[in-house]
């Protein structure tokens, strides 16, 4: 994985990520984060990392969205959750969400900048360093928000593997090509998937009980 001045889509990344996360129509919701992932794939082969970015296609696109589209119910179970998220949180806790995520990343990218600042790079390197930084940052206090914030488990597991990417990137940012960093990616790829089949075995373990979306004793929910 070498870090070049070549074309990295960061805002496409970004707006992927906040669609997924926002939307509260989970098959849309579900679909944008299959074409987030397959933009991760596309993102580590232009970091010159094309066996990563085969990893990233394969397991965070393919398999992880099979096995968010089976929790809904789309590929071949017999009950399907319902496609729209009517949980919501008070508002006074929704405001404070967006505030801790906004303290986190002023906190992270304050600690980032002290690790990476001092560096001596080529300037073209050097862009591309702080543009995998900044995309790895914003993705994962995006991410971070979304999984305190929501109560759907499904949405929650969106978010999971969201932030797990702006992890990837940061680190991606901070040690460039390091064989390291790239087995580091690699395990959390394998992480999220095992993560992502267990908590949709969970949700459809809940909704089949009692019709339950979210853990708890709220999340009750008609089909449809």
């Amino acid at each position: 994985m070498a870090l070049s001045g070549e074309l990295f889509p960061a805002g496409l990344l970004v707006f992927l990520a906040t669609a997924c996360l926002l939307d509260r129509h989970l098959l849309r919701a579900c679909l944008a984060f299959i074409a987030f992932a397959l933009l991760m794939a596309l993102a580590w082969w232009r970091l010159d990392s094309p066996w990563l970015a085969l990893v990233e296609a394969t397991l965070g696109a393919l398999l992880t969205g099979i096995t968010l589209l089976h929790g809904l119910g789309r590929l071949g179970s017999r009950s399907s959750l319902p496609l729209r998220d009517r949980e919501r949180r008070p508002r006074q806790q929704a405001t404070a969400r967006w505030l801790a995520a906004l303290v986190w990343l002023t906190l992270a990218g304050a600690a980032v900048w002290g690790v990476s600042g001092n560096s001596e790079l080529a300037a073209s390197v050097e862009v591309t360093r702080w543009v995998l930084l900044a995309t790895g940052l914003t993705i994962m206090a995006l991410g971070l928000w979304a999984f305190a914030h929501h109560l759907h488990l499904l949405r929650r597991l969106l978010a999971f593997n969201v932030l797990g990417s702006g992890i990837f990137l940061l680190l991606a940012g901070l040690a460039g090509p390091a064989v390291e960093v790239q087995g580091l990616i690699l395990v959390g790829l394998v992480v999220s998937l095992i993560g992502s089949v267990l908590g949709v075995a969970l949700l459809r373990r809940l909704h089949a009980q009692d019709g339950r979306v979210v853990l708890g004793d709220g999340g009750r929910e008609e089909a449809g």
